[in-house]
């Protein structure tokens, strides 16, 4: 289905709704930093971002107790997992003064295409998939390239292995193997059956992580089983579009029962990298790195131009065509998003 083009009217009201929910945000933590005595502020400390509710965030302390923080306006927007500098102002609540440089940060556009920062420091990206809402390898390969372009470590996981009859089961087993022979960790997983659960505790143990992929894919009912005593909602698909309902209203990080941490954050139906150019997708396909600028023509386009490396590849058998033309369509659409803004 085309996606429905935004008028400029529509856009522009868009575009003042989210302003004036900003402006609404900041004085909400005027109001928070008008209430606290400067006077009274405790040392500076470390400290990590668990929670984020836009006004206020949860720090974690080095010694595990929590406190509800407001913000310093000059301080850009955390997200949950940035490490902070805080100060306590009594009664577990704080004000953070600054953000520690992050080693990594997951982002994803916005509809105006600006970066929205979604987790930082994360290590390890679980690309989840399963055979409902939609197995699209389309979708897994976009994830992919998000996580080599981020620096971060993908797994892919597909989850409600229960729902797949013997001959999907099959085909999708048969489309994992490429990615295994990529170097891509794969891991099967189902709640329902309690399948792959112990193998995906280990894929954790001593790392941060998050989750990422269509909702309804089982993300909440993951963490759920992993962290049975948290406070999480699990949704149905709608009945009506056969897609997942969101369940995830706000990010936060959890501490696992046998090491390392795992975020939960909204879940993204539609994962779009419009920002990258074209040289920067072609890096984010693992096999393709080794033959860019090998080939013929400086500008060459990996189509049918003549002394075409990754062509030639294709030919040999040493890169899939699945994946080529996987690469031309994300590439097309990146194309065509951007003719939009």
């Amino acid at each position: 289905m085309a996606k429905r083009r935004l008028t400029r009217q529509q856009s522009w009201r868009i575009r003042k709704i989210q302003q004036e929910r900003l402006e609404r945000a900041r004085r909400k933590q005027d109001q928070m930093l008008d209430g606290i005595d400067e006077q009274k502020l405790g040392a500076e400390q470390s400290g990590l971002v668990i929670a984020n509710y836009g006004a206020s965030l949860d720090i974690e302390a080095a010694a595990g107790d929590i406190h509800r923080c407001s913000l310093r306006q000059n301080i850009e927007p955390l997200v949950v997992g940035d490490r902070v500098i805080w100060q306590a102002a009594g009664d577990d609540s704080g004000v953070v003064t600054a953000l520690i440089p992050r080693h990594t940060l997951l982002a994803r556009p916005d509809r105006f295409a600006n970066m929205r920062p979604l987790a930082a420091n994360i290590d390890q990206i679980l690309i989840v998939a399963a055979p409902r809402p939609m197995y699209n390898t389309d979708l897994i390969d976009q994830y992919l390239v998000a996580a080599e372009v981020t620096g971060v470590q993908p797994v892919l996981l597909l989850n409600k292995i229960d729902l797949l009859d013997t001959t999907e089961r099959k085909r999708i087993d048969e489309e994992l193997v490429l990615y295994r022979t990529l170097g891509y960790p794969v891991i099967h997983a189902s709640t329902l059956a309690r399948h792959g659960m112990d193998e995906l505790t280990a894929a954790l143990s001593g790392k941060i992580s998050v989750f990422a992929g269509q909702s309804g894919v089982g993300k909440s009912s993951l963490i759920k089983a992993l962290l049975p005593e948290s406070e999480i909602v699990i949704g149905d698909l709608s009945e009506r579009t056969g897609l997942g309902q969101h369940t995830t209203s706000a990010s936060r990080l959890y501490h696992l029962p046998n090491g390392g941490s795992l975020i939960d954050s909204p879940g993204v139906r539609e994962f779009r990298l419009w920002k990258l150019d074209e040289q920067e997708l072609a890096q984010g396909f693992v096999e393709f790195r080794p033959l860019l600028g090998h080939c013929r023509f400086r500008d060459c386009r990996h189509n049918n131009e003549p002394g075409c490396a990754i062509l030639a590849a294709v030919e040999d058998g040493a890169i899939s065509r699945q994946r080529l033309e996987s690469f031309y369509r994300i590439r097309d659409g990146l194309e065509t998003d951007s003719q939009q803004y």
